[in-house]
């Protein structure tokens, strides 16, 4: 036989169905508290209103994309402030690498919107559907009106979960209630009802038939935790060295405490065995530990054949010893410099943002000509100025101008281009170009200087903030 006529290998298997069983434990509540807590922040907070005065939104989070303005709450980031999200997402990376390395994938095991959805949607299923052993029947049970009827009412509350979710996120961008007004009558952009569309479908597919397999296949996280992780890290796993060898008969001194009753595969949403080391698929999310504690609950057997286990314990608890308490683990050199380097960012961001200016200044020389020859032979200087009022009020800002040294110039004097006064006023939340007329007297130090440094000073005359910037008057020279 020729080496032709041999088929070789499939690399391809097909994917096996996983049925999760329902468990009751500690572990399980603390992610029904976190499922509901992340999905009612996704789903009401683009409700939420807050009052910023006239003529500026009051949703209380808005990424307004046509102002080119973030709303959160009573914080507002201007587009040249972007360095606040820049921080927030360095905050977020090291938050992700500190967790990762005291406890493993706890992002992934809890609050992971992949996980956090597809715990929708097996909650919806087995609602529907049955526990575990129903829905492996049912999955095995050929298609009649039953199974027809039982999938179609869990596919269409998958519908609609996947609705609201690809909803939820498009009213972040503009006011809510108006774009539901507008989606309900038909008159929204295209965007919204394309974007609509568009996360639906990934939320159906994803959190309905995909499940582990975006965590397995599509997440680069499983791929990079091995960096964040040592042999202090905290992470689920399996105590062989008191489990091992496994055995149904437990009279018999001379297996170990697992019965091999697989519970913890059974309530697994990766579908994995514990029992067999540490995996990629495997999430942390400890759903094993609530299985297992209550077997060994039941055959009268101390809880922990399956936890939360660092590997530098593993030789202290074969040989007998207790093993170092959770927090030696967790508060070592490694998460401690992560902790402070985030909360360091995270108090750098906040003293920016409570010490910025209600205002951002500009003032450009205008250039052609570079200065006017009066009649009278004063010199004047063109400027261009552009104010940002970021408050959400209408403010009046006195303008006035010194010498570089802080010193008055009596011999200068400025002129606001239509406006009376030296007042000058801005509406709220908006950006504000006004021109003025800076003309030295005849025979002033600054008429006869070729370029002089001079200060513009900007006063909000409510708030009493002041601002200077620093420029050039243009004299005539000799």
């Amino acid at each position: 036989m020729s080496n032709s006529d041999i088929d070789p290998p499939s690399l391809y298997a097909a994917r096996e169905p996983i049925f999760p069983r329902r468990v009751h434990g500690w572990y399980r509540n603390l992610k029904w508290i976190i499922m509901a807590v992340t999905l009612a922040i996704y789903y009401i907070t683009p409700w939420i209103r807050w009052d910023r005065g006239p003529n500026l939104p009051d949703q209380a989070v808005l990424v307004d994309l046509a102002g080119r303005r973030f709303f959160f709450f009573w914080i507002e980031i201007w587009p040249h402030e972007f360095y606040f999200v820049a921080g927030l997402l360095v905050m977020a990376g090291l938050g992700l690498f500190l967790f990762t390395s005291a406890l493993g994938r706890v992002w992934c095991g809890y609050a992971c919107p992949q996980t956090v959805w597809t715990d929708l949607f097996i909650l919806t299923e087995r609602w529907i559907e049955g526990d575990r052993n129903a829905r492996v029947r049912l999955w095995n049970a050929p298609w009649d009106f039953r199974k027809l009827r039982l999938r179609l009412a869990k596919w269409s509350v998958w519908l609609v979960i996947a609705v609201m979710t690809g909803g939820a996120w498009v009213f972040y961008f503009t006011d809510a209630p108006t774009l539901m007004r507008d989606l309900l009558q038909g008159h929204a952009p295209f965007i919204a009802y394309s974007t609509i569309l568009i996360l639906t479908a990934t939320t159906f597919i994803f959190g309905g038939f995909a499940r582990e397999q975006i965590c397995i296949y599509a997440c680069p996280w499983p791929r990079i935790q091995a960096a964040m992780m040592d042999e202090d890290t905290l992470t689920v796993a399996y105590r062989d060295w008191r489990g091992e060898p496994r055995g149904k008969a437990q009279k018999d001194q001379s297996h170990g405490d697992c019965i091999d009753c697989m519970a913890c595969v059974n309530v697994c949403p990766m579908g994995i065995d514990i029992r067999d080391g540490q995996q990629l698929a495997c999430i942390t999310c400890a759903l094993c530990i609530d299985a297992c504690d209550d077997v060994m609950d039941k055959i009268g057997k101390p809880r922990g054949l399956i936890d939360y286990v660092a590997l530098s314990d593993e030789q202290a608890e074969r040989a007998g010893a207790a093993p170092k308490p959770a927090y030696r683990h967790i508060l070592r050199p490694r998460t401690l410099l992560y902790f402070v380097l985030w909360a360091g960012i995270g108090v750098a961001l906040g003293v920016a943002l409570f010490l910025r200016s209600p205002f951002d200044l500009n003032i450009t020389p205008v250039r052609n000509p570079l200065y006017v020859t009066m009649s009278d032979g004063a010199i004047r200087n063109t400027y261009e100025l552009r104010l940002r009022n970021k408050q959400g009020a209408a403010q009046q800002f006195a303008v006035s101008v010194e010498g570089a040294d802080g010193q008055p110039l009596p011999d200068a004097q400025l002129v606001l281009e239509g406006v009376e006064g030296d007042l000058m006023p801005v509406p709220a939340d908006t950006t504000h170009t006004q021109r003025f007329y800076l003309t030295a007297a005849p025979g002033s130090a600054l008429a006869k200087g070729v370029r002089s440094d001079i200060r513009v000073l900007i006063r909000d005359t409510d708030a009493g903030v002041e601002s200077t910037v620093s420029t050039v008057f243009n004299g005539k020279s000799n």
